[in-house]
């Protein structure tokens, strides 16, 4: 059946334009379903697959310490697969119809504080090469809330310094406009001006941030150069490579910026996504209240 996981990836590919990190995501969530129903279903074709045994499927992975997120995700993933194979006519009846996901409780994205966020992006050595690069990293990252991917992803073109601007793709190769504030502006010029070219082996090299071996820097590069920063700022919150992402929508929020307006700039399709961050300035506003009402 790995045929039909192949046809099916391969469409998210090229058509949906989804993520490496996503494929490899719907890959490892669906090829396990394939595998169980194999070996312990004895199931050989795509349409032998009956709505107890992804029931079963999820049963089992619950029993395996998988967390309520992870089934919601695989079942998602599930959903997705089986409509994909009745689209084309492989299958005649999603056995996923009707299987509801299971409820999750939403997470509170961490977030630091106006002044966690100053403390963090003092922390780099304003005078050498990798210094000046990973204040320009921060400053724009917490300037514009792009994800580490699109951070990562960002070639010199992308950015405009002149306007105030950067252009990233991000889920679904979707293009989005973001405006840079002047303090960013004034760090990229300086980095571009004075460490990229340190940075670099290739005249052909368009990437904007690269490691000390001229190349693109990894997300796990990134949290490791965040992570230290943290440490060395007397930040005790755990920080994640988001954290400055959540930062950015929170803080706009909490300032009166417009939902719709941090839900463009954050590239969410969906403005529910973007409400999770109302809920944090909601708990601030709480703890305002408590903290300064003589009679809370």
């Amino acid at each position: 059946m790995e045929e039909y996981l192949g046809l099916f990836i391969g469409y998210l590919n090229f058509e949906r334009g989804l993520s490496e990190n996503t494929l490899q995501a719907y890959r490892r969530d669906i090829g396990s379903f394939l595998v169980y129903c194999e070996k312990e279903r004895g199931i050989s074709d795509i349409s032998q697959v009956k709505r107890h045994d992804v029931v079963d499927f999820l049963g089992w992975l619950l029993k395996g310490g998988r967390a309520y997120s992870s089934l919601a995700r695989t079942l998602s993933a599930l959903k997705s697969f089986f409509r994909f194979m009745q689209k084309e006519r492989y299958i005649l009846t999603n056995p996923t119809d009707n299987i509801e996901s299971p409820q999750v409780v939403r997470r509170l994205p961490r977030v630091l504080s106006v002044s966690e966020v100053e403390k963090l992006l003092e922390q780099p050595n304003p005078v050498t090469v990798r210094g000046i690069r990973d204040r320009a990293m921060l400053e724009l990252m917490y300037a514009t809330g792009l994800r580490v991917s699109e951070l990562l992803a960002l070639q010199l073109e992308d950015i405009n310094l002149v306007a105030g601007f950067v252009r990233c793709l991000g889920k679904g190769r979707k293009e989005r406009i973001v405006p840079v504030n002047k303090t960013s502006v004034f760090w990229v010029e300086r980095y571009i001006s004075r460490s990229r070219n340190h940075l670099v082996k290739s005249s052909l090299e368009r990437t904007l941030f690269v490691n000390a071996k001229g190349k693109k820097l990894s997300r796990q590069g990134f949290w490791k150069i965040l992570n230290g920063y943290a440490r060395q700022a007397g930040i005790e919150k755990e920080i994640h490579p988001h954290t400055l992402r959540h930062s950015f929508a929170t803080h706009l929020l909490e300032n009166g910026a417009d939902l719709r307006a941090v839900q463009e700039m954050l590239g969410h399709a969906d403005i529910s996504t973007t409400q999770i961050y109302t809920h944090l300035t909601k708990s601030r506003l709480r703890e305002v209240y408590e903290k300064s009402h003589p009679r809370a």
